[in-house]
């Protein structure tokens, strides 16, 4: 199994699944992906491209031995496995999505805008809906780093908040980024905020602050900056994106952003997916830190309803 993470966090994030499947006999791999922890972090933002990442996990995956294995992902860890599962479907037996739809066309404003809930969104009034703090990276990407880097625990500890079911059909934060001046307003850097040992265990979320205080938040943000050539990239894969291997999709039901519940956002992975299977648990964005057994169990019950292969040979 190789977990796969997002922003703004490590491979650590996934401890308590590597811990449940590895205890199972699962040899279990997180690295940190390209900007993040231990990992490179180039200092062109073109290298933050998802083909490039895809890159990274094929020769990771190649050193591990290049048997077929079974991909979780998480945030943009989710872009990166749906584009290696479709682009080198041989290196995927399964794939688990956890917070964030599959794109078939690629993951940029282009193809989510279309699909955002206009009852919550007018367009007259949020033309980018939910997605407004993406494109403020386009917009502003210099101020958006230096508000992050200003007091980075400050910034993980304000990201990493559960779910709130009472936002749920309400405006997200991240809708009026850009009418705000940034994340944190007028500001400018985060509140003091203490981490919910909840969701990171509090040495881990040292480790997580460690990372940024190394490289700063530019090498994460920089993801954001490669609409293009993600569609790009999305636009050879054969088949159209279409994924045939087993698909579990885990939906948060306080998710603000990436919600499928309700709204268009899941139609393209729907029709994308040969197999898919959908499920949802009361959680916020942080799913895999939220719900930390809850995923497992989810994960662990839908390997052994595909069927027994599935369930022993990655052990």
């Amino acid at each position: 199994m190789i977990f796969l993470h997002g922003w703004p966090s490590i491979g650590l994030m996934w401890r308590a699944q590597m811990d449940a499947f590895a205890a199972d006999g699962w040899h279990c791999v997180a690295p940190d992906l390209r900007g993040f922890g231990g990992s490179s972090a180039p200092a062109a933002n073109d290298a933050y491209a998802i083909e490039q990442v895809v890159a990274d996990m094929a020769e990771l995956h190649d050193h591990l031995g290049g048997k077929p294995a079974i991909w979780v992902s998480h945030d943009w860890g989710v872009v990166v496995a749906g584009e290696l599962a479709t682009h080198e479907p041989n290196r995927s037996r399964a794939v688990v999505l956890t917070s964030l739809a599959y794109q078939p066309g690629g993951h940029a404003l282009r193809t989510v805008v279309p699909l955002v809930d206009r009852t919550i969104y007018p367009a007259d009034r949020y033309p980018d809906g939910q997605w407004d703090y993406y494109r403020y990276y386009t917009t502003h990407f210099e101020a958006a780093v230096a508000d992050l880097d200003a007091d980075k625990a400050a910034s993980l500890a304000s990201i990493f908040r559960p779910g709130d079911p009472a936002g749920v059909g309400k405006v997200s934060p991240n809708a009026v980024v850009t009418r705000n001046g940034g994340r944190f307003g007028a500001a400018h850097r985060a509140p003091a905020t203490q981490p919910d040992p909840a969701l990171w265990p509090l040495a881990d979320f040292d480790v997580l602050v460690q990372a940024f205080e190394a490289h700063g938040f530019r090498p994460a943000c920089a993801w954001y900056l490669n609409d293009d050539a993600n569609i790009a990239y999305a636009r050879r894969a054969p088949n159209s994106g279409r994924l045939s291997q087993p698909v579990l999709f885990v939906n948060g039901d306080f998710e603000q952003i990436c919600s499928i519940t309700g709204n268009r956002q899941g139609d393209p992975m729907r029709a994308a997916c040969t197999d898919l299977t959908v499920t949802s648990m009361p959680s916020g964005h942080w799913l895999p830190l939220e719900r930390k057994t809850e995923l497992v169990l989810a994960i662990r019950s839908w390997l052994q309803s595909k069927n027994a292969l599935m369930a022993v040979v990655g052990k």
